[in-house]
């Protein structure tokens, strides 16, 4: 049985409040983010948010990726660009603070019962959607049923295991209780995520209706999205600027070009390369933010030659990981171990770190019979900053070991399309900083909407793992998540070479930027603090 020595209230509240500050992974000391503005304007603000905020304008923002692949969806969100427009068309019953804290959006409170079997929702009087109808929990009811569809499961259904839609209750306009089949301790994380926001009975993602801080106004599939205020967002005074367009940019160098150009007047994820040259222009700051953002190499363990995990294990060894970061990253990243959820307290910080050992990968290469050598296929795409560079050096750096990799790069709205084979046997991902039972709800366990390693039938793992997602007592949890990431550290099928240093660019006269941990954009794509000088 799971340890409930501590009452599911306490948890929350520890879950609340553990995650202030990331825990570096190599070295094990607490880091404050890196909160950076270097270049013309607001130098070492921490950000773009000295004056008065001014209201008015439209803000045209650049964000990496995006493609024919696009989506409104307000629960199914996969590039940069669908998750973009969705932190400014919706908005959910909890959310994450720059530094990882948990806190409440649309939510008064969520409290669990004693033995954490039910939790009871209360939601902030006065919220409307953009059609001016009010947000209530015949919403939210609404809203869970349709991410937790079992015959249409949205992204967001790995995160609630337990919740029975079915069993939803309604109390009032404002009140309701979620019950579970097992006590969830994670489900305020789960709630928080962006893709779990609440939308209106019948909602359309061809007519998007939400209570994020701008309503829709136009979308152009591949290209570009358009968005007004919402004058009813439930936080007093904002959204500053009255409008707001985000624009695809899927290659690198177009997406510098706009910003310096004018067209635009902020873009995420500059590329390391360019960093030094945005720098000498006095009207450009970059944003640099110390993140739990991976971008692992992902091995499918069901398929030749990754299912033997003697080759897993291989790989992991190949790997200069500080090359990586200096020459995919230009140094701008943190040293990983083969583990995410660096931001998670049961983050193994003192695991060995596991370094470049080429003699080791040849024997245990020769041991799974690639003694004459191995050839492989890497598929690599510009779906977020560093990705391909890391392909590349990875290219170089197995030579070593007698590894021919061979990549195969593919257009960025392609990368996820199953008729390309994804999960590839072979490939790379990005992924922004969660803790490590959501993440594996994500991403690792069977069912998970992009377990692109397929690992997850891990006996032994999954014990640990379910068992965890029911433990309040916070140490008992810990040491069964340290369990199950010692298993996957060993056994799975990620290699987390690195952790990235975000960098965003914006014009001076752009202020309201901050850092966040989250590992996405522009401080979690905050598009509704960002005001323009008029």
């Amino acid at each position: 049985m799971p340890a409930q020595s501590e009452d599911p209230t306490t948890a929350l509240n520890h879950l609340t409040s553990r995650r202030s500050l990331l825990k570096a992974g190599a070295a094990g000391a607490a880091v404050a983010p890196v909160l950076a503005a270097c270049g013309g304007g607001d130098s070492g603000s921490g950000g773009s948010g000295d004056g008065e905020p001014q209201t008015g304008g439209r803000l045209k923002v650049g964000v990496a990726g995006g493609g024919a692949s696009d989506t409104l969806d307000a629960h199914d969100p996969t590039d940069n660009v669908d998750i973009a427009r969705n932190h400014a068309l919706y908005a959910a019953l909890m959310r994450f603070d720059n530094d990882g804290t948990i806190e409440p959006y649309l939510a008064e409170s969520l409290e669990p019962n004693e033995d954490g079997t039910e939790w009871t929702l209360v939601l902030k009087e006065g919220l409307t959607f953009h059609d001016g109808t009010p947000v209530t929990t015949e919403a939210v009811v609404y809203s869970l049923k349709r991410i937790l569809d079992p015959d249409n499961p949205m992204r967001g259904a790995g995160d609630m295991p337990g919740v029975d839609p079915e069993k939803l209750e309604v109390v009032s306009d404002l009140e309701m209780t979620i019950p579970v089949d097992e006590p969830l301790v994670t489900l305020p994380e789960a709630l928080a995520e962006y893709y779990n926001c609440v939308v209106p009975v019948d909602y359309d993602p061809a007519n998007p209706i939400g209570a994020g801080p701008f309503k829709f106004s136009e979308f152009k599939v591949g290209e570009y999205s358009v968005f007004e205020r919402h004058e009813g967002f439930h936080i007093e005074g904002l959204p500053y600027v009255d409008e707001l367009e985000i624009v695809n940019f899927p290659e690198d160098d177009a997406r510098v070009n706009a910003l310096n150009s004018g067209n635009v007047q902020v873009i995420s994820q500059v590329p390391h390369v360019q960093v030094a040259i945005m720098e000498g222009d006095p009207n450009v700051n970059i944003l640099e933010s110390e993140t739990g953002m991976w971008l692992p190499f992902t091995m499918n363990v069901e398929e030749a030659p990754f299912d033997d995990v003697r080759v897993r294990q291989a790989f992991r060894l190949i790997v200069d990981r500080q090359e990586m970061i200096d020459q995919a990253l230009a140094g701008y990243g943190q040293v990983g171990n083969d583990m995410y959820a660096r931001m998670d307290p049961s983050y193994p910080e003192d695991l060995p770190q596991r370094d470049q050992d080429i003699a080791e990968a040849k024997r245990l290469l020769a041991e799974a019979g690639h003694e004459d050598g191995l050839e492989v296929e890497l598929v690599t795409s510009d779906i977020s900053a560093g990705v391909v560079a890391a392909a590349e050096v990875f290219q170089e750096q197995a030579r070593e070991a007698g590894v021919t990799v061979t990549l195969r790069r593919v257009n960025p709205s392609d990368y996820w399309n199953p008729e390309e084979g994804f999960p590839y046997a072979f490939g790379q991902d990005f992924w922004s900083a969660r803790n490590y039972i959501t993440q594996t709800a994500q991403g690792s366990v069977v069912g998970a909407p992009y377990n692109e390693t397929m690992w997850g039938e891990h006996e032994e793992w999954l014990e640990h793992l379910e068992e965890a997602r029911q433990t309040a007592d916070e140490d008992a949890r810990h040491e069964l998540i340290r369990k199950a990431q010692e298993i996957e550290h060993e056994e799975g099928g990620y290699i987390v070479w690195g952790f990235v240093n975000l960098l965003d660019a914006y014009h001076v006269s752009v202020h309201g930027l901050e850092p966040a941990v989250s590992g996405h954009p522009l401080g979690s794509y905050a598009f509704h603090t960002m005001w323009l000088e008029q």
